[in-house]
């Protein structure tokens, strides 16, 4: 990577897993406006319902996380939490259409993995004998190695779910020891070889710009994993924000690598994977040649929502449950409190916990398309977008900060390629896709807003 690149481009830009990112909700979004929207969401696309639920609860916090998540509370605390969720479930189900189908369940944090499976699997029974799955659906836990024996696993997947998303983060014991981040209980080989005999689906989730990881140590780790052959593998660039998460800065005084030592991480891992044939996907995925997503990507049709990547079959609106979750509606975004006492003394209220949110404009959503294709298959077509929108290309770019000289520039560092019909990102700018994006968001344009670096 040239250092001139990294020099001009590594500046602070929206992350751009939603649109508008989550930093321009407002309070001014309250409880009443979210039931409008879910309403209102049962005539928008896409039609299939995806479940959130947000378990913040942690046995032990790590330094670098930028999840909202806290430690254990007392038992009694975690049960009326959990309570709290079935109540919040049962506010929002009947606002939806009983005719849609269910495409995705996903469960995050914090460690979701805390709770017991008995009571994971009657949250997924909860909201899934109201509604019809799609064939195939996707249900999904991000899981913590460091606490769950050879029954945990097991348990998953008699609780239903049927893709594991497994936190390694590193092999390398200082980086965890520095990052307070517990060593996998099982040998990761014994975990995959586990999964495996369950026949379920499984990613192994890696970090990269901690301190002590070098060039040469996060390759050892990404062979070691590619030799593991995981459905997929995810390199998550480490994004340093102790503003938003003060517990970060513990980080700074054990030193954090340059910007220049990152991107050469990520392209040494990028090498190693694309060598033992996965296929990179948007900023940090790879995945097997056989995954829907390579198809999806072949095809443009690669799509996100906060549950991560998807395919056109599997992405659905997000309902939110729990603490901080976000709902992802046709037009609109509401996010719920993130104290915890709040949160349960509400919706044991029969109050939905909404504590911010954002409804958006015809042109933020036309924004939201034209940043979601580039981001997920690192091209525009703006043929294609006007055929999918029913709008002239001119009213498509006219709703974005569509500057032919900015994109001139872009082009002239070998970041992109362009012309009258398309955006086409080259390999060598991919690393600085965000930047393509964000030079489109007219909410960028003189913006106070606080971003992580690309790198």
């Amino acid at each position: 990577m040239k250092q001139k690149l990294l020099d001009k481009y590594n500046v602070p830009v929206p992350r751009y897993t939603s649109y508008p990112p989550a930093n321009y909700f407002h309070d001014g979004f309250n409880d009443y406006d979210f039931a409008d929207a879910i309403q209102e969401s049962n005539h928008q696309q896409p039609e299939s319902i995806s479940f959130y639920f947000h378990i913040p609860f942690c046995l032990r916090l790590c330094h670098y996380c930028g999840c909202n998540s806290y430690a254990c509370p007392k038992p009694e605390i975690v049960d009326r939490y959990v309570e709290a969720l079935h109540k919040e479930i049962d506010l929002v189900l009947p606002l939806l259409d009983g005719t849609r189908k269910i495409s995705q369940i996903h469960y995050g944090g914090g460690t979701p993995t805390v709770l017991p499976a008995v009571e994971l699997e009657k949250l997924n029974r909860h909201v899934s004998e109201k509604f019809d799955t799609i064939e195939n659906p996707e249900i999904a836990i991000e899981c913590h190695p460091g606490w769950m024996s050879e029954q945990n696993w097991i348990q998953l997947t008699i609780a239903g779910f049927n893709r594991l998303s497994i936190g390694i983060q590193d092999f390398d014991k200082q980086v965890l020891k520095t990052v307070h981040r517990k060593q996998s209980l099982l040998q990761p080989e014994e975990i995959v070889t586990l999964l495996r005999s369950c026949g379920v689906r499984f990613n192994l989730d890696f970090l990269y710009g901690l301190p002590h990881q070098t060039e040469a140590s996060f390759a050892t780790t990404i062979e070691r994993a590619a030799a593991l052959k995981p459905d997929r593998l995810v390199t998550f660039s480490y994004a340093h924000v102790p503003w938003a998460f003060p517990r970060q800065q513990v980080l700074e005084k054990a030193g954090l690598p340059s910007s220049d030592e990152k991107s050469r991480m990520f392209e040494a891992a990028r090498k190693i994977l694309c060598e033992a044939d996965y296929q990179p996907i948007g900023l940090d995925h790879f995945v097997r040649k056989d995954d829907e997503l390579c198809t999806a990507l072949q095809n443009g049709q690669l799509h996100r929502n906060f549950q991560g990547y998807c395919t056109r079959r599997t992405t659905g609106q997000v309902y939110a449950f729990g603490v901080t979750g976000i709902s992802q509606l046709g037009t609109a975004y509401a996010q719920n409190t993130k104290d915890i006492m709040e949160y349960i003394e509400k919706v044991e209220a029969g109050i939905l916990p909404v504590a911010k949110g954002y409804s958006l404009s015809q042109d933020e959503q036309i924004t939201r398309e034209v940043i979601e294709m580039l981001m997920c298959n690192y091209r525009i077509d703006w043929n294609e977008l006007s055929e999918q929108l029913s709008l002239p290309a001119e009213s498509i770019k006219q709703a974005t900060a569509y500057d032919e000289v900015r994109l001139h520039e872009f082009a002239t560092d070998g970041l992109i390629e362009f012309d009258g019909n398309q955006i086409r990102m080259t390999p060598e700018g991919r690393l600085f896709v965000r930047n393509i994006a964000a030079s489109l968001d007219k909410l960028m344009l003189g913006t106070n807003k606080s971003f992580s670096k690309p790198v």
